[in-house]
C-alpha cells in the first residue's frame, strides 16, 4: 500500500507540474503576442523562452520511466499548436491591409472571445482515451484558462453604453452595407451595432470593457472610427501630450494625427486607428528617463504602457494596466485604442542636419546610417496646432513635414483600408474625385 500511495502521490505531483508548465507557457506566449500586435517580428529571446517552456511541457507529458508515450506526445503537441494558433489569431489579424491575414486567421479573430472553447470536446475525448494523468492535467489547465477568458470578456462586455451615430458615420455605414445592415452586422459579427425601431446606435467601449475591434471595422470594412473610440483617442492624445510636456520632452504630432490636425482642421481622420506622436531624445532626455516617466504616469492615470527599446518605439493604450497574471492577456483582444510614440535622434545625413528614426514612415527618405529622417529645420523648434479641442505640439513647418511623408497630402489616401471598402467610401469622402487613391 505504501508503494501504491507513493506512486499515486508522485503522479499527482507530476500532473501539477505539467499543468503549471502549461500555464507558464501560456503566459509567455501571450506576452510574445505584443510583437505581431505592433507589427514587429517576435524577439529571439522571447521566442526561445516560449519554445523551451512548450518543449518542457510536452516532454514531461510524454516521457515516463516506461519510455515514450507516443499518443500523449502527438496529442499534446497537436493540442498546444492548435490552441496557441487560436489565441494568436487576433494579434496576427492586426496587420494592416497591405499585408492581410488569411481567412482562417480572420475567422478565428472574429470569434476570439470563445474560439478556444471549441477544443473542449476534443480535450475531453483525448483525456478519456489516453490514461495519462499529466496529459489530462495539461488539457484541464488549458480549458480552464479558455473558460475563464471567455467569462471575463463577456462580463466586461456588459458594461458598454450606447452612442448615437452621426449622419456622417451612418452615410459611410450605409455605403458599405449595400442596403442590408442586418445581414452586414451578422456576416461580420459586429455586436456593437444596435438596431432598434429604425434607429442605428453603437454599443461603445469604455475604460472597463474590451475595446471595439476597429482594426477590423475600419481597415477591413471601411467604416468610420466608432464614436466611443474617437472619444477615447481624444482623451488619450491629451494625456500623452500632457505627460510629455510635463517631462520636458520635445515632441510633435506625427503621421495621420498631424494630417487630421492640418487637413481636417483639428479633427481625426474619419478612419483613424491610432494617435501618432514622435519625441526627440536629446541631451539628458534618455530612453531610460523617457520610458520610466511614461510608465510611472501610465500606472498612475490608468493607461497601459508597452516599451520596445530595441525598436525605439513606445505604445500607450487606453485600457488600464492589469495585475499579473492577467497583464499580458490584453494581447488576445481584437482591438486596441492606442498612441504610438516613435523615437527620433539628431543625425547628419548627406551633409544635412536631420531628425532620424529607425522605421520607415510614409515616403520619408532613408538616411546615410540606414534609418529614415526629416530635415531638422522643418521640425525644430516645434510649434502648436489645434487638435481635438486643445493645442498640441507639431513641427514648425507642418505642411512641409506632411509633404515629406505623403507628397500631396491634400489628396485622400486610405493607407490601411482594404481596396474594396476604400473604393466604396471614396464616393462619399470626395464626391467621386478621381484624385483619391
Amino acid at each position: 500500500m505504501t508503494g501504491i500511495g507513493a506512486s499515486a502521490t508522485t503522479q499527482v505531483i507530476a500532473a501539477l507540474i505539467a499543468a503549471a508548465l502549461y500555464v507558464a507557457t501560456y503566459l509567455s506566449f501571450v506576452r510574445l503576442l505584443r510583437y505581431p500586435r505592433n507589427w514587429y517580428p517576435p524577439s529571439l529571446p522571447a521566442s526561445l523562452a516560449t519554445g523551451v517552456l512548450a518543449a518542457l511541457t510536452v516532454a514531461l507529458v510524454s516521457l515516463s520511466p516506461d519510455g515514450l508515450d507516443r499518443p500523449a506526445l502527438y496529442i499534446s503537441v497537436g493540442f498546444v499548436v492548435v490552441v496557441f494558433y487560436i489565441i494568436a489569431a487576433p494579434a496576427i489579424a492586426f496587420r494592416p491591409a497591405s499585408r492581410p491575414a488569411s481567412r482562417m486567421v480572420e475567422f478565428l479573430a472574429k470569434h476570439g472571445d470563445y474560439a478556444g472553447l471549441w477544443l473542449l470536446g476534443p480535450a475531453l475525448l483525448a483525456g478519456l482515451a489516453i490514461p495519462n494523468i499529466k496529459l489530462q492535467a495539461v488539457l484541464a489547465a488549458a480549458m480552464a484558462i479558455e473558460l475563464t477568458w471567455f467569462l471575463r470578456q463577456r462580463w466586461a462586455g456588459r458594461r458598454r453604453r450606447l452612442y448615437p451615430l452621426s449622419d456622417r458615420d451612418l452615410s459611410v455605414l450605409e455605403t458599405q452595407v449595400k442596403g442590408d445592415i442586418v445581414a452586414f452586422r451578422r456576416r461580420h459579427g459586429i455586436r456593437e451595432l444596435v438596431l432598434s425601431k429604425g434607429a442605428v446606435s453603437w454599443r461603445g467601449c469604455g475604460k472597463s470593457t474590451p475595446p471595439c475591434p476597429f482594426n477590423l471595422y475600419v481597415n477591413r470594412l471601411g467604416l468610420n472610427t466608432a464614436p466611443c473610440c474617437r472619444e477615447h483617442m481624444k482623451e488619450l492624445s491629451h494625456h500623452v501630450a500632457a505627460c510629455l510636456s510635463e517631462m520636458g520632452v520635445v515632441h510633435w504630432l506625427e503621421g495621420g494625427s498631424l494630417l487630421g490636425a492640418v487637413r481636417e482642421r483639428g479633427a481625426l481622420l474619419d478612419w483613424e486607428d491610432d494617435i501618432d506622436l514622435s519625441v526627440l531624445l536629446d541631451g539628458d532626455m534618455t530612453w531610460e528617463r523617457l520610458a520610466a516617466g511614461l510608465a510611472e504616469r501610465g500606472a498612475r492615470d490608468g493607461y497601459f504602457v508597452d516599451l520596445f527599446e530595441k525598436k525605439d518605439f513606445i505604445s500607450i493604450s487606453f485600457d488600464p494596466p492589469k495585475r499579473w497574471p492577467f497583464r499580458w492577456e490584453r494581447n488576445r483582444l481584437r482591438g486596441e485604442i492606442r498612441a504610438d510614440i516613435m523615437i527620433y535622434r539628431r543625425a547628419i545625413s548627406h551633409g544635412e542636419a536631420v531628425l532620424e528614426r529607425q522605421s520607415h514612415k510614409g515616403a520619408m527618405p532613408a538616411t546615410e546610417s540606414g534609418g529614415y529622417g526629416v530635415p531638422q529645420e522643418i521640425v525644430l523648434p516645434t510649434s502648436t496646432v489645434p487638435f481635438l479641442g486643445g493645442d498640441v505640439a507639431c513641427p514648425n513647418q507642418t505642411e512641409a513635414y506632411l509633404r515629406v511623408l505623403y507628397g500631396d497630402f491634400r489628396k485622400i489616401e486610405y493607407t490601411y483600408v482594404d481596396a474594396g471598402p476604400a473604393k466604396a467610401r471614396a464616393r462619399i469622402d470626395t464626391g467621386g474625385d478621381p484624385s483619391v487613391r
